[in-house]
């Protein structure tokens, strides 16, 4: 594992920031809200992980994925897996494509999003919007950019499941996977609505070379982008809330984007209505931007 971290910091060390600081649309906007308002829909029944609801939603993302010409790994879009918890069994299933590197392609960037939520409670759907449709939205916003603009390293793009009970879908992953080929876990959950309209990133004071990727980073959008939640400042320690956990915990590097919690966290009232949308595109601009800065750096 300390190959992974030294080649990082090759990588990284002397990066030179070459994102765009201008305003040109990398994704589709429209389509970024238009997915989000679709994967939070009462259609699929809160997405509670081995349901109907959940079954519907893959069948959704699967079908994003192949109208945007990405191919599923290894040739697969579905990647099952079973786990025993104390309400009994739960057959899951982890979505992965992968999108070939130009001159690294051995070297893994792993991008992911939980598109697990928590199902139907009594009479009401938890549509989770936030947490974490908005993550796995971006995902196909991030498939669109480099479809047409192929990155260096090799992208796998994870919309992880089962994160709801326990951060399943990204163990099975870091346990199945040759993990001494990942570079970097950039994970995304909660990214689309921000009264303060901030934006924290969590994972960077592990690793040298991405503190100086976060600290030298042009932002080139409104919202705020702030380090924290890390142990370090007295606030909720976000280092394993979310499906990077499992990846820190194996000691591969971790960049995790998400915002404070709400009133609607984990409640009926996470819905897509109440989003901040110009918060959520700047969100997935900036993660976008700061991947640019990560994929360009060469040894």
């Amino acid at each position: 594992m300390k190959t992974i971290i030294a080649t990082l910091s090759c990588l990284l060390l002397f990066t030179t920031v070459s994102y765009s600081q201008n305003k040109e649309n990398k994704f589709d906007e429209d389509k970024l809200l238009e997915r989000l308002e679709i994967l939070s829909s009462d259609k699929f029944e809160g997405r509670r992980t081995g349901e109907k609801g959940s079954d519907s939603a893959r069948s959704y993302i699967i079908q994003q994925f192949k109208s945007l010409n990405v191919k599923g790994l290894n040739g697969n879009f579905e990647h099952p897996f079973s786990f025993d918890t104390r309400i009994g069994k739960f057959n899951a299933n982890n979505i992965l494509v992968e999108i070939k590197g130009t001159e690294y392609p051995e070297k893994y960037v792993v991008i992911s999003a939980h598109h697990d939520h928590l199902g139907i409670s009594g009479n009401k759907i938890y549509n989770g919007a936030d947490d974490d449709a908005s993550g796995v939205s971006a995902l196909f916003s991030f498939a669109e950019f480099l479809t047409k603009h192929p990155p260096k390293h090799s992208v796998i793009l994870a919309a992880f499941d089962a994160e709801e009970l326990g951060l399943r879908g990204a163990k099975h992953f870091v346990e199945s996977f040759d993990n001494s080929k990942i570079l970097l876990n950039i994970n995304m959950d909660m990214i689309s609505r921000s009264a303060k309209d901030e934006l924290f990133v969590v994972g960077a004071r592990y690793n040298k070379s991405l503190q100086k990727v976060i600290s030298d980073f042009k932002n080139p959008t409104s919202s705020k982008l702030l380090e924290g939640h890390d142990g370090t400042d007295g606030k909720e320690d976000w280092t394993m809330s979310s499906d990077h956990g499992p990846f820190h915990k194996v000691k591969i590097p971790f960049l995790y984007f998400g915002n404070e919690d709400h009133a609607a966290y984990h409640k009926a009232t996470d819905v897509y209505e109440d989003i901040t949308p110009e918060f959520f595109k700047n969100s997935v601009r900036i993660i976008l931007s700061i991947f640019e800065v990560i994929d360009s750096s060469s040894i």
